[in-house]
């Protein structure tokens, strides 16, 4: 009878085709998206580095992808090969997920602050949002 189970070596290689993924993405973003990110998901920017170099075996967690999504801005095709190798490295894990699963658009009028507070008051909104989120999904 085969064993099914993925292997070490297999799992770190579906983990590190995610990440290249994930890293490419933000390559392409605006300078400040790592920060932006790690204000998001609440943790420091070493964190956002280690989920998106494919040479740190750290894993994403499957509660933090809806965040990256939403910060990210992949393109329904980068999103499908993420969530494609995602799910390769995390059988089940993210099952029901996709990079716009379960999310409405705010639109919000806000006052022109200049450009480098209208960055921070962004990211200071992106933040209170997630943590709202996480909050409400943990009463839930």
């Amino acid at each position: 009878m085969a064993d099914d189970t993925p292997t070490r070596d297999t799992v770190a290689t579906a983990v590190a085709a995610y990440k290249a993924i994930l890293q490419a993405v933000i390559d392409r973003r605006p300078s400040g998206t790592r920060r932006r990110l790690a204000n998001a998901l609440g943790k420091h920017r070493s964190f956002v580095t280690q989920i998106t170099n494919p040479a740190y075996p750290v894993p994403i967690p499957a509660s933090h992808l809806k965040t990256i999504f939403e910060i990210c801005h992949f393109s329904p095709q980068e999103s499908a090969g993420f969530m494609d190798a995602y799910q390769r490295a995390h059988p089940g894990r993210a099952s029901g997920l996709s990079g716009d699963a379960g999310q409405r658009v705010l639109s919000l009028t806000v006052p022109d602050l200049g450009e480098a507070r209208n960055r921070a008051f962004d990211a200071l909104v992106t933040d209170l949002v997630a943590r709202l989120a996480r909050h409400e999904e943990e009463i839930d």
